[in-house]
């Protein structure tokens, strides 16, 4: 496998977690299904500011985190040599609500690191395993946190399969 083809890949399917797939083939989630981006879009603050009944943070709280985590990636694929030390991963954590415009200012945060990182995915370079296993780890992340968000609010699950 080259990088070439590791980077189409990673690539595929991170947009298909942030964007939705695409009309011809759905690896990730179930064809039709909106991603990540728009799914958020659906939530007013009220919701993006609820903390579960049975403790544990807002979704809010996870897209600031998930926002966080791929601006470190982005400074990274920029050539920073370690954007991680010194990072604040718990104060995503600490976010309990939002109002509406910052619930609109945190989208457009998120939405504007995953370009970046779509991007970076598409023009990969050579890497070593450490770097290889944090970019892979960063598309299941980011699934990971795709499935808790719609746990937490099931109005923006995905379609079923068919």
């Amino acid at each position: 496998m080259t990088i070439e083809m590791m980077s189409a890949s990673l690539t595929l399917l991170f947009s298909e977690l942030v964007d939705g797939p695409r009309l011809d083939a759905a690896y990730m989630l179930n064809a039709g299904d909106a991603g990540l981006l728009r799914s958020l879009e659906a939530l007013p603050a009220s919701a993006a500011s609820q903390r579960p009944a049975s403790g544990g943070a807002s979704i809010a709280a996870h897209v600031d985190h998930l926002a966080f985590g791929l601006e470190l990636m982005n400074r990274w694929a920029a050539g920073e040599r370690d954007p991680w030390t010194g990072a604040d991963w718990a104060a995503s954590w600490r976010r309990t609500s939002v109002t509406e415009s910052e619930w609109t200012a945190l989208r457009a945060r998120l939405r504007e690191a995953a370009g970046q990182y779509r991007d970076a995915l598409g023009h990969l370079r050579d890497v070593t395993l450490a770097e290889l296993n944090s970019v892979v780890g960063t598309v299941a992340h980011l699934a990971y946190h795709l499935g808790a968000i719609r746990q937490m609010d099931r109005s923006i699950r995905g379609p079923l399969a068919q």
